[in-house]
């Protein structure tokens, strides 16, 4: 039962980040407007860097004494898992930029095939064949999800950037699978996640940026405001906290097959949620449609997550 529960609020998490893409591009298309010229780079950076360290803010207004009380495994686990993150979150935002959508869906869940290998290789045995069904079940669905087609796909800088952040999102769920560090307190570990996040691609804005004034594009106005907090709320500190305290509880193999849920979340949210905000930020989004393609995505997708809650692969239990 404590399982399946960590697996339904894994699964919560993963609808919090599917609102990002959305909410997120929506808001990068204002920012554009209001800053002519400026690199996609720079513009992740700072949408990205600025929530997360608003998220590190808020959390030590609630517990100042937080950072007397952090240990050192705490220290080593927040940032391995802000440096993988804010790295991952960097070139998939901006490989948004180079490719399609449907191409950076498929390419970032590149993530779920390499944790099982790893984790292969580090327990020198082949993942159970269970485990090999539910990631070809999510592959599947992600490729079908976004009308993928490999006949269309050229690794440019766009696809290139993605397969890294893969890489990069792998070892972030490894992070949270290491034995000595099952005892960390995840409140504080995730206060020094989103601190590096924002110290990791801080860097990277101030050096593609025209002025560090140009950060004051985010709440120039109150609709822009208002979608920067709402990212922050729910796909920074929710959606974060929500992974740091609850996958710990399960495999990681179970965890990155539950992630590939994200583009289910994600064209669920883009059904809708550009209506509401294109309005109000007055940028040109339009919702997307319902298509087979996401009946059928869906489908295979729910259906692995189901699996995985209901049959365990106990081989690559983390506890």
């Amino acid at each position: 039962m404590h399982r399946t529960r960590a697996i339904l609020m894994l699964i919560l998490a993963t609808a919090a980040w599917g609102y990002s893409f959305p909410a997120g591009k929506a808001l990068l298309a204002a920012l554009e407007r209001d800053l002519p010229g400026r690199e996609g780079l720079m513009l992740s950076a700072l949408l990205i860097g600025a929530r997360f360290a608003l998220a590190a803010l808020l959390m030590w207004m609630v517990q100042p004494r937080a950072f007397g009380q952090m240990r050192a495994d705490e220290w080593r686990q927040g940032l391995g898992l802000g440096l993988f993150g804010g790295l991952g979150m960097l070139f998939q935002c901006d490989g948004l930029n180079h490719t399609t959508a449907s191409a950076v869906a498929f390419l970032t869940q590149f993530s779920a095939v390499l944790v099982p290998v790893v984790v292969a290789l580090r327990l020198r045995r082949l993942p159970p064949l269970f485990t090999i069904v539910c990631v070809a079940m999510v592959i599947t669905g992600v490729a079908i999800l976004g009308e993928f087609d490999w006949r269309q796909l050229r690794f440019g800088r766009g696809e290139a950037e993605t397969l890294l952040s893969s890489f990069f999102f792998t070892a972030q769920i490894l992070c949270l699978e290491v034995p000595q560090w099952r005892g960390n307190h995840s409140g504080r570990v995730s206060m020094v996640m989103f601190g590096m996040v924002a110290l990791v691609l801080t860097p990277v804005f101030l050096a593609k940026a025209a002025s560090p004034a140009d950060a004051l594009a985010l709440v120039s106005n109150g609709p822009k405001l208002a979608v920067f907090l709402s990212l922050t709320g729910i796909c920074s500190l929710f959606a974060f906290l929500l992974m740091n305290r609850w996958q710990p509880h399960v495999e990681a193999t179970t965890a990155g097959i539950i992630y590939c849920a994200e583009p289910l979340f994600t064209t669920a949210f883009a059904l809708f949620t550009p209506a509401l905000l294109a309005p109000v930020l007055h940028v040109k989004y339009p919702n997307e449609m319902l298509t087979p393609s996401l009946l059928l995505g869906g489908a295979l997708i729910t259906g692995a997550n189901i699996l995985i809650t209901l049959k365990p692969p106990t081989v690559f239990r983390a506890d």
